[in-house]
């Protein structure tokens, strides 16, 4: 059987070197990746390319070689209100495309080279190309990556690292863009699903202002000329009233407006206010129902996916708790995490926070007892998925 000299980074970025049978290069590869290590130089024993200086050297091109591409030096200089975050769909792409190279046999590196040269957002193209200097230099993936945290979160990086410390990276990266995909699609559902009331509010307001400022002052006069000194109906001069205060006041009423737009986003970033304002949100007639469903849907997915990929419980509910959009669902996941590092059940604190329904909290009780709690979370991300998809229909 031929043998082929490779070189590889362990789980720690450092560099071995050594030899392995296999009847390919393509299967060299993959005993090495089930090994845990990430090739950087494949090539048959005997065979490798000589340098001038007579040493031999990594190949750079062939089928059986695994190049290393050189980074070429990037132009470094100060820009002002230069963007550093990455918008969800544009990560979600990456993400796809990485398990993908990643899944079909090419190394790390490679990967990250052949993402960095196509990728058109210069935020993550810039990101990429960092990603592959340090890895190239010797760091783990999920520590390049942490070097990174406006563009990818917690959940993203512990996820890689439990991949990394696995050996099932390309799995983990698999899994890691699916759940990126499905709350990508809930999101875009949920604002379809509010930009149409959204926009007939607003006419209804511009036009009740119109009606209120020009039209109505019209109809006074009329009706003035029509009935002289009689009086008029009630409901009538009530109307009158509000045009004329509109009229006399606008300016004040859009300040008004503006500063209580203001003022809502300034409670928000409050501990306090921002509590209030979440609860709110649960409570608003129509959309509470759609932002709780959501709500659930993502902390069943997180959670699932995070459990299934290697994480263990506590930083598991950390990181849902973190991500979870929402302080009232937050606040009930850090009862559970309180609870289950005292070495209670997970099911206790979830019924007793009320933010969520029994439904729930019977399937992760029967998930629980069975050993299978990752899979019905995902089975509960499932079901809430189908139930914001009816909420948005009947929108």
């Amino acid at each position: 059987m031929p043998r082929f000299q490779y070189v590889a980074l362990d789980a720690r970025g450092q560099e071995s070197t050594g030899l392995v049978e296999a009847n390919s290069a393509n299967e060299a590869i993959g005993h090495l990746r089930q090994a845990g290590y990430f090739p950087t130089g494949v090539y048959e024993e005997g065979k490798a390319p000589a340098a001038r200086n007579g040493k031999v050297k990594r190949p750079r091109t062939g089928r059986i070689a695994v190049p290393v591409v050189a980074t070429p030096k990037r132009k470094t200089g100060i820009t002002l209100f230069q963007r550093q975050k990455v918008k969800s769909r544009v990560l979600m792409i990456f993400t796809r495309q990485l398990a993908t190279l990643i899944d079909s046999g090419l190394p790390l590196l490679r990967s990250l080279n052949v993402l960095a040269r196509q990728e058109r957002d210069p935020v993550l193209k810039r990101a990429t190309e960092a990603l592959t200097d340090a890895v190239q230099s010797g760091n783990t993936f999920s520590d390049s990556l942490a070097q990174h945290p406006k563009i990818f979160n917690e959940l993203y990086i512990s996820m890689v690292k439990a991949g990394e410390l696995g050996g099932v990276l390309e799995v983990v990266l698999g899994r890691l863009a699916e759940f990126q995909e499905k709350a990508q699609k809930i999101k875009g559902k949920v604002l379809s699903a509010m930009i149409y009331p959204a926009i007939v509010m607003t006419m209804a307001v511009t036009i009740m202002g119109f009606l209120l400022v020009f039209i109505v002052p019209r109809f006074e006069a009329i009706f003035k000329d029509m009935l002289g000194d009689k009086p008029l109906p009630g409901i009538t001069i009530f109307v009158i009233s509000i045009s004329r205060f509109a009229q006399n006041n606008w300016v004040m009423l859009i300040g008004g407006v503006v500063a209580l737009i203001f003022g809502i986003k300034l409670l928000a970033r409050t501990p306090g206010g921002r509590s209030l304002v979440d609860q709110f949100k649960l409570r608003i007639p129509l959309f509470g129902d759609l932002i709780r469903k959501t709500s659930i849907s993502r902390f069943a997915r997180t959670l699932g996916t995070l459990v299934t990929s290697g994480v263990s419980i506590l930083q598991a509910l950390n990181i849902t708790r973190d991500t979870a959009g929402n302080t009232v669902i937050a606040n009930a996941i850090s009862q559970v995490h309180d609870r289950v590092k005292e070495g209670e059940s997970i099911v206790q604190p979830l019924e007793t926070s009320g933010a969520f329904p029994p439904m729930v909290v019977s399937m992760i009780d029967v998930g629980e007892e069975t050993g299978q709690l990752p899979d019905m979370l995902l089975k509960i991300a499932d079901v809430y998925d189908g139930e914001v998809d009816n909420s948005v229909a009947a929108l």
